[in-house]
Parts: structure tokens; sequence; C-alpha cells
């Protein structure tokens, strides 16, 4: 089995230094980027086409955009815009979004998963110029919505996905699948319903690329890692379903303080509330011998593919490289 490895950037630092880490990490081996849309960050088309200019052949793309905050028609147009500049490198993650920053801009999350297929559908009609309108429950086009230019490669679509029918819904449709999850039992368990969705539409599940998006962060020894995923721990347990957090002995009233201290800004108190169990169940972190050993088990669970999500490390350049020089070899070689 092929063993593919991908990095995510939360586009907060000047648009050159997250395009020279991308450099980095495409020297380095890695198979894939991935910038998060979010609207308190820089944004995310800006930060790829930057980043597209600076590489030669590593994968690229949202990691994840979301249909609430940006319409179907524009995350199809941007991505193809994108194809342009790096034909046949172009991806695209999609997923319903963070409710609690959703919240934030005052966007409701209604009907998570017909919004999440419909924009999957729009976004493939869009890309090969359907010439007739979309008539769906929650976005409608017409015929004058046809892009005006060609889009020459086909651009896979990711779906992020954390329950059960979105899973299985990322194991109907998607070419790939985004885990929000870095435990072993979560992912597996994951994997199953991904597999079990591509069954039931006569998919053959190897169809599917299925990533683990995990908050990640490596460092010389294992407390230097765990220092830096404390704030990313924070909002993962408030966006976390409460079925999750039970599941991990997490008291969903624990989960809702710490999202409404998110939501006022109190960081103090969001995050001294995670404790070394949230860090966990939540993240892969420690050194570079436990990073390859953690890993070495999410594969086994089915996974194809491993992100390395924020925060990376206490040192982002420090940590790719340690990633790439002492961890990457171990499954490339093998």
């Amino acid at each position: 089995m092929i063993k593919r490895f991908g990095i995510e950037f939360v586009p907060m630092d000047l648009y050159w230094r997250t395009t020279y880490y991308c450099i980095q990490a495409e020297r380095l081996g890695y198979d894939s980027i991935w910038i998060t849309d979010h609207f308190n960050n820089r944004n995310v088309y800006v930060s790829l086409t930057m980043i597209a200019n600076y590489t030669d052949k590593i994968k690229l793309g949202p990691g994840v955009t979301n249909p609430y905050m940006v319409h179907p028609v524009m995350t199809a147009e941007s991505v193809a815009s994108l194809n342009e500049i790096a034909p046949g490198r172009v991806i695209c993650g999609i997923g319903a979004g963070d409710k609690t920053t959703l919240e934030m801009a005052g966007v409701e999350m209604k009907s998570p998963l017909r919004t999440v297929r419909e924009s999957v559908e729009i976004i493939r009609r869009q890309i090969v110029r359907e010439k007739t309108g979309y008539d769906g429950k929650i976005f409608k086009t017409t015929g004058g919505a046809r892009f005006n230019f060609k889009t020459a490669d086909h651009i896979p679509i990711y779906i992020g996905a954390q329950g059960p029918k979105m899973l299985q819904l990322a194991g109907r449709i998607g070419d790939g699948a985004l885990i929000n999850a870095s435990h072993p039992d979560d992912i597996e368990r994951a994997v199953k319903l991904i597999r079990k969705g591509s069954e039931k539409a006569g998919r053959d599940p190897k169809e599917v690329d299925i990533a683990a998006y995990t908050s990640f962060s490596v460092a010389e020894t294992e407390k230097k890692a765990r220092k830096p995923v404390v704030p990313v721990v924070a909002y993962i347990v408030a966006g976390s379903p409460p079925f999750i957090l039970e599941k991990h002995g997490i008291s969903v009233e624990t989960a809702d303080k710490i999202k409404s201290d998110l939501a006022n800004r109190n960081w103090d108190e969001a995050f001294g509330a995670v404790d070394s169990q949230m860090i966990d169940v939540f993240t892969v972190c420690g050194s570079p011998e436990q990073c390859t050993e953690k890993i070495d088990i999410l594969f086994k669970t089915g996974i194809t593919h491993f992100i390395t999500g924020s925060p990376l490390g206490p040192n982002v350049r420090a940590s790719i490289d340690l990633f790439g020089k002492e961890v990457l070899p171990h499954f490339k070689e093998n």
C-alpha cells in the first residue's frame, strides 16, 4: 500500500513564511499541502496561489473550505482557476465547517449532510461545464452559472468528516475523505463507516483516499511537543460531538464551558481547561520515535494518507525538518 503524507498550514503568518514552509515540505517528500479556510486568517486561495508558484509537484488545495461561508460555485471557480497555475496538482477539501466558528460570524449550520452533498455535486458540474442548472433543496443554479473557461484536469474532492453520516457520504461520493480525528479507535471506526458508504454506493472502497487529518506536534522530547497543541485541542473539544466526548470520558459540560470561553475570547480559561487526557485523545504528538509508532498504528486502521495538522510543533520550521528527516523515511523507505 502506498502511504501518502500531507501537511496543513493555517495562514496566520505572512505569505512568504507559509510559502517557505511549503517549499521545505515538498523537498522533504510530503505529498500534499492543505491550507485552512477561515475568516480570521489570510485568504486561502491567495495563499495557495503563492505556494503554487513556488512548488513543482506537490498536491495542494483548501483543507477545508465550507459551503456556508463560500458558495460552491465560487469554490469551483477558485479551484479551477488555481488549476491553471498548478495543472493536475489541485485538490479540494470541503466540509460542513466548525459550528463554533461559524456562529462567530452569525452563520447558522443547517442541514450539513445535504449541504455538503449538494456542494460536491455543484463543484463537479461546474468543473466539467454542465450546460444545465442545478435544482437542489439547498442550492439552485441556472445554465448561466456555467464557466466561460475550460478546466483540463479532474480535481479530486475530499470530504472532511467526523460524524457517522458524513463519513458514509465521503465513502459514497468523495474522491477522498479527511477524517477529523487522531485517536486510533476513532479513526478505525471512521474507516469502517467510509468503506460502508462506498459499498452501499457500489464503489470499490479502495477508490477513496482515506486521510487521517490530525492535530500534530513533533519535537525532540514529548514535553516540548505537548505544549503547542493546547490551543488547538481546546477548539477540537469545543467542536466535538457528544458521542465522541463521552466515549473518551470528557464531559459535555466541560466542552460547553471551553466553547463559551473561546467564543468570548477568554483564552486563559479555555486553554487552562485542556488536560493531558484531551491531548492524548485529540492529537498525535511526541518525539520522532513516539510519532513514528503512533502513525504506524494509524496506518494499520486502514488509512492511506496521514496529514500533519497544526500546530506541527513548538518551532514550525524545525518540526517540519524533524518529521521529514526522522519520521517520513520510516514509511517512505518501506
